[in-house]
């Protein structure tokens, strides 16, 4: 099996280009998806949250209040680096034993991860990274129209992650979404088609 990392910052589409290659048969592994499993009500890395930043982060029925949390941790260096410190070896693990699950099977399998680094190409055997790339201004714009973030919140969480030229050092391909879900299908079928030709000569 291919398997493929997808990354890119939020607010740039990442989400958006994974569903459009599930739709031409990849399989697909969301760390986005993982990281809400491992802090549900009774999670070791929920507890550890509420530990380090308090019961205000809970709901009243004991789940997480993101919002709370992202109100917390995002405001400054040390609340970002506890949060990850939390949450990143928890996801990790279940990353990687996704990718052993990935092994048997054929096909392309992809790796959506926000924050994905070399280490994670290493400990995953990623094949291929694309990353999906939009200026700034775009990613906050969609932030605050389709997720309902204020200004300042969009950009807070853009600071938090790495910068735009760590991400697309890490490519094999670069996506440019910067304008509609056009361009970006346009750009997803090319590159599709090289990442199929190699699903190909792998088997």
């Amino acid at each position: 099996m291919l398997t493929v990392g997808i990354t890119g910052g939020i607010g740039s589409g990442k989400s958006a280009l994974a569903d459009l290659w599930v739709a031409r048969g990849a399989s697909l592994v969301d760390a986005d998806v993982i990281a809400r499993e491992i802090v549900e009500p009774g999670a070791p890395a929920l507890e550890q949250l509420v530990e380090r930043f308090g019961p205000v982060i809970l709901t009243a029925n004991g789940e997480l209040d993101r919002a709370a949390l992202a109100g917390i941790a995002f405001v400054d260096e040390a609340g970002v680096a506890a949060l990850n410190e939390i949450t990143h070896p928890a996801i990790g693990a279940a990353l990687v034993h996704r990718r052993e699950e990935a092994r048997s099977g054929s096909g392309i399998c992809l790796f959506a991860i926000p924050l994905l680094t070399p280490q994670h190409r290493e400990v995953l055997d990623l094949h291929q990274i694309v990353v999906v790339d939009c200026p700034v201004e775009v990613a906050v714009e969609r932030l605050v129209r389709f997720r309902g973030l204020d200004e300042v919140d969009a950009l807070n969480r853009i600071a938090s992650q790495v910068s735009r030229e760590e991400r697309v050092a890490l490519a094999d391909h670069v996506l440019v979404n910067d304008a509609d879900l056009e361009h970006l299908e346009q750009q997803a079928a090319l590159i599709w088609a090289a990442l199929e030709a190699e699903a190909l000569g792998l088997g």
